[in-house]
């Protein structure tokens, strides 16, 4: 038993970040994915003697992914927006003036919100492909689906971004030209 829970800590631990990043856009919520991190783990480690080789990561995500569905099913309406909290995941960088770091807190906000809009599954192949780095087929395995349908998925997923960040930068303009407006310059 001990030689498994070494052999399932050494396979699982390194992709811990990438199993909490996922459950968190998933979850929109950071306890909610710690809990189902760690029952995604204990599923794993659960079935580890399942696992024939190969890559250990995207066996892990796909378990992973599985364990937020059914827990959001059983927690939470699927059309439950929670806000994420982007002060507790900035990154504060010394090289930036103030006014540089507003700007690049503006756009990283506004690319949050965009990414929330999302509905889960273009959101989550984004997150797989663009945060995790998985390739096309690791993708596919996670999500059981076929490859065309993770490019697809990942096409209009990339174009409904773009679209929200236009949406949401038009609205950005606009605001500040009413307040120019507004004090008189």
């Amino acid at each position: 038993m001990e030689g498994l829970l070494q052999s399932f800590e050494e396979a699982a631990l390194p992709h811990l970040g990438a199993a909490y990043n996922l459950a968190r856009w998933l979850t929109r919520d950071e306890t909610d994915a710690e809990d189902v991190v760690q029952e995604a783990y204990l599923r794993a480690f659960k079935h580890f003697g399942s696992f024939h080789g190969g890559d250990f990561r995207p066996w892990l995500l796909a378990i992973v992914r599985n364990t937020c569905y059914t827990w959001m099913q059983h927690n939470r309406s699927p059309e439950l927006m929670i806000p994420f909290d982007e002060e507790a995941h900035e990154i504060e960088s010394e090289d930036l003036n103030p006014e540089a770091l507003l700007l690049q807190r503006a756009d990283t906000v506004m690319i949050r919100q965009a990414l929330e809009e999302l509905p889960a599954e273009f959101r989550e192949v984004i997150v797989l492909r663009e945060f995790e780095g998985l390739s096309y087929k690791q993708i596919a395995d996670v999500t059981e689906i076929p490859v065309g349908t993770v490019m697809s998925r990942l096409a209009r997923a990339r174009k409904r971004l773009q679209e929200r960040l236009a949406s949401h930068r038009d609205k950005t303009v606009t605001q500040a030209v009413s307040l120019r407006r507004a004090m008189g310059s």
